[in-house]
């Protein structure tokens, strides 16, 4: 259950052109956080009056400590990287999760850009034994956190749009080549919407079960505003959901593409 708590920032690094990692102390969200759930944080001052969802990309339940990794887009994202210590206001943690089963021993997780974040702690917590994580980025100056996958999953790919590092190609591709030589069990997602509605066809075109987790712009975090609504099926009908209340984990045969 998400709480409004008044936490203490650790550090803040640059992974790379504005892209930030931030480090938060919670005891709170360390011991009760689930993978796929995630933080809204205030990001300070009047321009920045609305709360900024970010994805919970790691947790380390030891230190008492989580990590948020945070792309500068305006004033408030700036602001908050900006922050290398002091208190942070943040609700957390927000949203449902990613289902894990131990039924599943072979996993796969399919990520894009940002996306890319809250598939580090998914991997952490599985306790399959076969992980493979593909990545896709724009360039090879994108790619960031290439070193925690690695020592989390069994096999790490990654796709660049121009080929500047691993394979030139959509992690779309590398997601079809991965089920012709080994098909995993569950397949989790999440980036742009344009990568994971591809994914989603593809793991049904497989007979494959697949998650997704929704990007969307939010304003209270809690499902009392409407910013954040996802046309998902109901039955034979469709309906729309809240993606910070309902989601923003979804079965990708529940969401509406078109």
């Amino acid at each position: 259950m998400g709480k409004l708590l008044n936490e203490q920032i650790v550090s803040t690094q640059m992974l790379c052109k504005d892209v930030f990692i931030m480090t938060i102390r919670s005891e709170y969200v360390a011991s009760t956080a689930k993978p796929g759930q995630f933080v809204n944080i205030r990001c300070g001052g009047l321009d920045a009056m609305l709360r900024r969802p970010i994805s919970i990309c790691d947790v380390n339940k030891a230190q008492n400590t989580f990590d948020i990794v945070i792309q500068v887009k305006g004033s408030g994202t700036q602001k908050l990287c900006s922050m290398c210590q002091g208190a942070v206001d943040i609700m957390a943690p927000l949203g449902n999760s990613f289902m894990l089963d131990d039924k599943h021993k072979n996993i796969c997780v399919v990520g894009g850009g940002i996306g890319t974040f809250p598939l580090l702690y998914l991997l952490k917590a599985s306790q399959s034994t076969n992980k493979t994580a593909l990545l896709g980025f724009r360039s090879g100056e994108a790619v960031v956190l290439e070193d925690k996958f690695r020592a989390t999953a069994n096999t790490v790919e990654i796709a660049t749009d121009d080929g500047s590092y691993g394979k030139k190609a959509f992690v779309t591709e590398l997601l079809e080549e991965t089920i012709q030589s080994q098909k995993p069990d569950i397949i989790y997602t999440c980036g742009p919407a344009i990568m994971m509605r591809k994914v989603a066809a593809i793991a049904q075109k497989n007979g494959i079960s697949c998650q997704v987790s929704m990007e969307q712009r939010m304003g209270c975090g809690i499902g009392a505003c409407l910013v954040c609504a996802c046309k998902t099926q109901k039955g034979d009908d469709w309906g729309f959901s809240h993606v910070c209340k309902d989601g923003p984990v979804y079965w990708s045969t529940e969401v509406c593409w078109d």
